[in-house]
């Protein structure tokens, strides 16, 4: 019986004999075999994920990307740090015991004169040396809260022991859900409201090509030197603009203790928030990697109120497209068309005047040629109550009349139906 031969299968192909091919180390062949393994090559495509990521890291912010094990976190901040040109330190936070970063104390000649200084560990150190760099912070999650309360200074502070990191050093951090985290452990509430909370998913198709031998390499944002000003403007009037509406979301505590651990308003995430609307108004992102940020600092409600209230930034002026109303532009999308149309009307209530009841008709008139009926309902039923008994109906009025009477009666009809499925329960 021939002897076991490392590496080799029942059914593998018929290996060369000879003394050349003896003389081979199998280990030299599995090398080989890496090598080919690894050939693999790369393609531009968008990644919403790690643009977030690089936006956030680029208006030096900490972040923390969760994620179930397995999906590439790792990966993405080793690319981010490769596009970039930093080097990449890695920590394993739940490995190390709270004087790893708050310092260890070392004893000197004279202490009751010098003091005992806190000794930095030796990564803080290189990364001082080397003046910038990408400090990773790896399974956060199973972290102990001594652990994590320790790292409270080194994140927000960018202090460690006696050390303070120099400003081209950026903080990223990953973790796990409790759920899927070895021994996990919630984030503390004032660990938490610290960082920009980005949810990380893998993409099937991504991975489908990746393994056939094609990765994507993502197109990093570039920020536009001409656009900073009106970006800073743009942020500090959306920010200011809901929370002088909104004050109750100037700061508040969720009451869970797991959503306490993610993110929640408070002026440092709002302070946060400005900055990296900023950021991603000035690189002309996407409103999917807006909202990923937005989000991600200030938590899904008052996030989602926010990029309304962005929305509504850039509504037309109900009192220009009363002006002229012939040569007004509304909004193609149709929520921000709404928004207009709900503007004007509201506008003529709080001044009503026969000339720009009127003119709000003719405008209800232009968004039923150009757009979806239904968008006008809801406006026109509340502008026909606007009316005083010395204004004429205008004949713009007759145009609607038909689509206010087929949408009552669908909505009666649904009624009807509704309450016939009830009845047969």
């Amino acid at each position: 019986m021939p002897a076991y031969a490392p590496f080799a299968t029942p059914d593998a192909p018929a290996q060369p004999s000879g003394p050349a091919a003896a003389d081979v180390p199998q280990l030299d062949v599995a090398g080989e075999l890496l090598a080919l393994l690894r050939d693999t090559g790369t393609e531009p495509r968008p990644d919403t994920q790690l643009e977030a990521l690089t936006l956030a890291v680029a208006a030096d912010l900490p972040v923390i990307l969760w994620g179930e094990p397995g999906i590439g976190k790792t990966a993405a901040l080793t690319q981010l740090a490769a596009s970039l040109e930093l080097p990449l330190t890695t920590v394993i936070a739940s490995v190390h015991e709270p004087s790893d970063f708050s310092g260890l104390p070392i004893v000197g000649d004279d202490p009751a004169e010098q003091g005992v200084p806190m000794a930095p560990p030796d990564w803080a150190v290189r990364l001082v040396r080397a003046g910038r760099g990408l400090l990773f912070l790896d399974e956060l999650s199973t972290a102990a809260p001594a652990v994590q309360a320790a790292l409270l200074r080194l994140v927000l502070e960018r202090r460690i022991g006696s050390l303070r990191l120099p400003p081209e050093v950026r903080i990223v951090a990953a973790a796990n859900p409790r759920s899927s985290a070895a021994d996990g452990w919630e984030l503390s509430p004032p660990l938490a409201n610290r960082f920009v909370h980005l949810q990380w998913a893998h993409d099937h198709e991504v991975v489908v090509r990746g393994l056939g031998g094609t990765w994507p390499r993502a197109t990093l944002p570039r920020l536009s030197p001409g656009a900073l000003p009106q970006a800073v403007e743009f942020a500090r009037r959306a920010v200011c603009g809901l929370l002088s509406a909104r004050p109750a979301l100037v700061h508040r505590l969720p009451s869970n203790e797991a959503r306490r651990g993610g993110p929640w308003p408070s002026p440092r995430t709002w302070d946060m928030t400005l900055s990296l609307i900023a950021f991603a108004t000035a690189a002309g992102s996407s409103r999917e990697v807006l909202s990923a940020l937005v989000r991600g600092t200030v938590g899904d409600g008052p996030g989602l109120e926010l990029l309304a209230s962005l929305d509504r930034m850039d509504l037309p002026d109900p009192e220009l497209l009363l002006a002229d109303p012939a040569g007004a532009v509304l909004p193609e999308r149709g929520d921000l068309r709404q928004a207009a149309l709900d503007g004007v009307v509201a506008a003529v209530r709080n001044r009503p005047e026969r000339p720009r009841w009127d003119a709000a008709w003719e405008l209800l008139v232009r968004a039923l040629e150009s757009g979806a009926p239904d968008l006008v309902v809801v406006p026109a039923t509340t502008l026909a109550s606007l009316r005083q008994e010395d204004w004429d109906v205008p004949a713009a009025i007759e145009q609607l009349a038909g689509v206010v009477s087929l949408s009552r009666r669908a909505d009666r009809a649904a009624a009807r139906t509704a309450a016939a499925a009830q009845a047969r329960r």
